[in-house]
């Protein structure tokens, strides 16, 4: 099923929290939802498509039957694949617009928030990633039914941010009606700022915070222009780009990371350090989104 919101569900609270949100994502972008469980082994063809579904185990036939009597208009499928969870989750994005995992499924370790099979799925799919917590609120920081979303938060590098990761930002934000910030690190003194001399080290960092702080927010104009709608916040903190992605996930809806394509045709995939950790802190959902 292309253009879908595909989701891996295993049966566990966290890949039904991811069920949920994946569930609302596809909703409102008016898209289809595929649920996919992975099997190990081989799975005779008549099991693959499981809509009506005896073959799924009961805790995910519990997930597909209660999206389904949430949404009953959301186009549905669930089917059973064989293959390692990882490879066969990250194979379903060559044709998806969004994969959707849970944040440590049922193999993953009890001191980290996302597991192996989330971490290998985000370093080789094709579209983006989002990973969620159970116990989440599927993208919302409420104090009743009509309170605004929290801010999705984009982290960005460099003096031109990725259009790639922006546009999705922006798209996600304008869609649940979120304002956005975009967030960049900048914990070490370069350009006119950069300097030995036995200067006042306060001073160096506000005039570098201001100029900064210019510079993000004339480059993010055009995407303003876009989105006019998008309540758009440019920030240049002083702290690394994992506590400042981390500490900011406490109220987003969302946090936005790019992950960039490998150059050479023999690297691996792989995620950056500061993509691991902000997964492994993140206190909400998380996206990863490939781009070259």
């Amino acid at each position: 099923m292309s253009h879908s919101v595909v989701v891996g569900i295993d049966g566990s609270a966290q890949s039904a929290a991811a069920a949920e949100w994946a569930a609302l994502e596809a909703r409102r972008n008016g898209l289809a939802l595929r649920m996919v469980h992975v099997a190990g082994g081989e799975v005779d063809a008549l099991d693959r498509d499981l809509g009506g579904g005896s073959a799924l185990p009961g805790p995910v036939a519990a997930i597909r039957d209660r999206i389904t009597a949430e949404l009953p208009e959301l186009a549905l499928s669930c089917e059973i694949i064989p293959g390692n969870p990882a490879y066969s989750l990250a194979a379903t994005t060559r044709r998806a617009t969004m994969l959707v995992l849970g944040s440590r499924g049922l193999g993953g370790f009890a001191d980290l928030l996302v597991g192996s099979v989330g971490l290998r799925a985000a370093a080789r799919a094709d579209c983006p990633v989002v990973l969620v917590r159970a116990g989440s609120d599927e993208g919302t920081r409420t104090d009743g039914p009509t309170a605004a979303p929290g801010a999705v938060v984009v982290g960005v590098e460099g003096d031109r941010p990725c259009d790639t990761v922006l546009a999705f930002a922006f798209q996600h934000a304008a869609g649940t009606g979120a304002a956005l910030r975009v967030m960049e690190s900048r914990d070490t003194f370069r350009g006119p700022y950069a300097t030995a001399a036995p200067v006042d080290q306060r001073e160096i960092r506000e005039s570098l915070a201001a100029a900064e702080q210019v510079r993000l927010q004339d480059a993010l104009t055009r995407w303003q222009d876009k989105f006019p709608t998008v309540r758009t916040e440019a920030e240049v903190c002083a702290w690394s780009a994992s506590r400042m992605l981390v500490e900011a996930s406490r109220t987003a809806s969302l946090v936005v990371l790019g992950r960039r394509a490998p150059k050479h045709p023999m690297a691996g995939p792989r995620l950056g350090p500061v993509a691991q950790s902000v997964l492994h802190h993140a206190h909400g959902p998380v996206a990863v989104v490939p781009h070259d």
